[in-house]
């Protein structure tokens, strides 16, 4: 156990100085969902999910701070799961419900002017939750909770808990009717679909990249303009299926500004080349997502 939090505390040294810009991001998300949860669902009593669902509820019901709840819940979920679980990854979420705590505490100190449009305040909720989420995915954390529960569950037994954690949200938002009531769990609910529908987007926003196939004559140029632009590119032997000739084919992955230059550079230089672009919904490996992000 000693060797095991020793080894965890030279990682966490390690990640905020070689993986800065993870830990920056990781941190901004927590505070924007800890504003979220703060200005808005608290203070419209709104239901949550998950640790931060029994959290609000607790609250609500008995007006225990919502903060020693998340802490002593995600305390108790990462004592139980932390044998499972990639360092990295580990590092981050700790990272992650420590700050959010934290925005918490911080965010109570400063009452804000709030509007009375309860459906305003609920999309704000799932914008800003959502926006958080994405962000905090794609840096390769979590924001701890269920996401805890799902990666152990992942390692241990090999088998995805969605399901299970919809059943177990699904029983949050039942309580948070006799605890809410019937309109605030519906507009809570609307809050909730937006939440995962822009964290779907974001994510999706941030690993997606053009795939670029081009077949040319000039494959020497138009590789070194796509390494001038900071991209790599493939280069593999074609043939002609008609003429029988050499076809040389690129394949390379872009930016969609990149696509456009590319495309320019070849209606400049090789009008006669053929180009397929598609979308690729998400690229791992040196340049793009990081594989120590999984």
């Amino acid at each position: 156990m000693k060797n095991a939090v020793r080894k965890f505390f030279t990682l966490a040294y390690a990640l905020i100085t070689s993986e800065w810009k993870a830990v920056a991001v990781i941190i901004i998300a927590s505070l924007l969902q800890a504003f979220a949860v703060n200005y808005f669902t608290l203070h419209y009593k709104f239901p949550d999910l998950g640790v931060s669902g029994i959290a609000v509820l607790t609250n609500y019901a008995f007006g225990i701070s919502p903060n020693w709840v998340i802490l002593t819940g995600n305390i108790i979920l990462l004592m139980w799961a932390w044998r499972d679980l990639n360092l990295h990854f580990l590092a981050l979420t700790i990272i992650a419900i420590l700050t959010f705590s934290a925005g918490l505490s911080i965010f109570a100190l400063y009452p804000l002017p709030l509007p009375d449009d309860k459906f305003m305040a609920t999309v704000i909720i799932g914008l800003l939750k959502g926006l958080g989420g994405g962000m905090m995915f794609n840096a390769g954390g979590s924001s701890g909770g269920t996401d805890i529960v799902a990666a152990a569950m992942r390692r241990r037994y090999g088998i995805e808990v969605g399901r299970f954690s919809i059943f177990i949200n699904m029983f949050i938002l039942a309580l948070s009717v006799g605890v809410v009531g019937l309109e605030s769990v519906v507009y809570g609910a609307v809050g909730l679909y937006v939440d995962g529908v822009t964290m779907d987007n974001v994510t999706r926003s941030f690993d997606r990249r053009k795939q670029a196939i081009i077949i040319t004559n000039k494959p020497d140029e138009v590789s070194h303009f796509i390494n001038e632009h900071g991209r790599g590119v493939t280069r593999l032997e074609g043939r002609g299926g008609y003429t029988g000739q050499p076809r040389p084919v690129l394949i390379t992955l872009l930016d969609p500004r990149q696509v456009v230059l590319l495309k320019r550079f070849l209606k400049e230089h090789d009008e006669r080349a053929f180009v397929s672009i598609c979308d690729a919904a998400e690229v791992l490996g040196q340049g793009f997502k990081s594989w120590r992000s999984l």
